[in-house]
């Protein structure tokens, strides 16, 4: 009777047998604990996985032909297609041999295939091509926001940048090359722990480097186009928007993965940036339109005015101005149409309901010296 109330039956063990018939015991916690981890980290890959292929078909979708040859287009499709393949062999990996019950307790591949060791592999090469994507993506876009930088501070960042990637690459590529070789020896992966911490630190402080150049940059930006009155929300604000977006919550899933036991936190960081980049350019990209297409709506109160915002001298008639002299009849229509002042209605047929100050503020040669 004793011995019934000491017993636990949601912690007893239970005994399994190797192949040569040796026992070894497990228990339900340890059961427990690897189907839980085992569900953890498939919905976190498989929510990867239909983000990235999600919005690989938007990006493909929204991006217009003569953009589809620029080399960013191409690389953030490139990455997303990449991190969708190696999510996808992620999940294959959970719900493959290699995660099987008595595989993993016994310590027994010998029914894993060798297609299962090349997907393994292929995870760790794809891990580093993303990343090789990913910093090529982020130099271009540096690059091209630092061109109005003095020479020689342009050069500083450029410099200081290609080290930041050398540095992440580099280290991606040595755990890549040990994690490979643990994975056809069935070597087990603790020794690796401390090259696998590098490997994301140093990537974290890459994308953080290079977000923060290029939000400060644009920062200052903006902050030129707010004392010349360009104060409208466009694509430059979007732009500084998801920079800083792409700075904090990649950094975030960085940091908590040292504090928060949650399977494969590290892996959200470069799937969020692979994300981020194009998201950003497509929301850019679709304000940028929206803009030229308001700004080629009737520009009649550019007729009335000349260059520096002054009356013009020739009257308009029938939407045109007249410099020369006029004829007796279109004097009495001028004449009849200026004594009556038009009618709303009669304004919005001729284009008069047009933003002027909305014209000035996206014309060409303003918002070159915005930015």
């Amino acid at each position: 009777m004793a011995s019934s109330t000491t017993f636990d039956p949601f912690s007893q063990p239970f005994t399994l047998l190797l192949r040569d018939g040796t026992p070894f015991n497990i228990t339900i916690p340890e059961l427990d604990e690897f189907i839980l981890y085992s569900v953890q980290i498939s919905i976190n890959y498989a929510a990867q996985l239909g983000a990235c292929l999600l919005f690989l078909v938007v990006l493909l979708l929204l991006t217009k032909p003569d953009k589809r040859r620029s080399p960013i287009f191409v690389i953030n499709a490139v990455a997303l297609t990449l991190n969708f393949l190696r999510t996808l062999l992620q999940c294959l990996y959970y719900t493959g041999p290699f995660n099987e019950v008595y595989a993993y307790f016994a310590v027994d591949y010998s029914r894993v295939s060798p297609s299962d060791y090349a997907n393994q592999v292929a995870i760790t090469i794809l891990t580093l091509v993303l990343l090789v994507c990913v910093q090529v993506s982020l130099l271009l876009q540096v690059r091209v926001v630092c061109i109005t930088v003095p020479k020689v501070y342009r050069h500083l960042i450029l410099a200081f940048s290609i080290v930041v990637a050398g540095l992440a690459i580099g280290f991606r590529l040595a755990f890549c090359i040990r994690n490979a070789k643990s994975i056809l020896s069935l070597e087990p992966l603790s020794p690796l722990r401390w090259l696998a911490s590098a490997t994301n630190i140093t990537t974290s402080i890459s994308i953080c480097w290079f977000c923060a150049a290029f939000v400060i940059k644009l920062g200052f930006a903006l902050d030129q186009r707010k004392k010349l009155g360009v104060g409208s929300f466009g694509p430059m604000q979007i732009i500084f928007i998801m920079g800083c977006q792409t700075l904090i919550i990649p950094a975030i899933f960085s940091i908590i993965q040292y504090f928060v036991d949650l399977p494969s936190m590290d892996s959200n960081v470069l799937t969020l940036v692979t994300i981020f980049l194009p998201l950003s350019s497509l929301w850019a990209s679709a304000s940028l339109d929206y803009r030229r297409k308001s700004s080629k709506q009737p520009k009649l109160h550019e007729n009335l005015l000349d260059s520096n915002g002054t009356a013009s001298t020739g009257p308009l008639i029938n939407e045109k101005l007249l410099i020369g002299p006029l004829s007796p009849s279109e004097t009495a229509t001028s004449r009849s149409s200026q004594s009556n002042p038009p009618s709303p209605n009669n304004i919005r047929d001729q284009g008069m309901h047009v933003d002027l100050e909305a014209q000035h503020m996206a014309s060409p040669d303003l918002r070159r010296n915005g930015t």
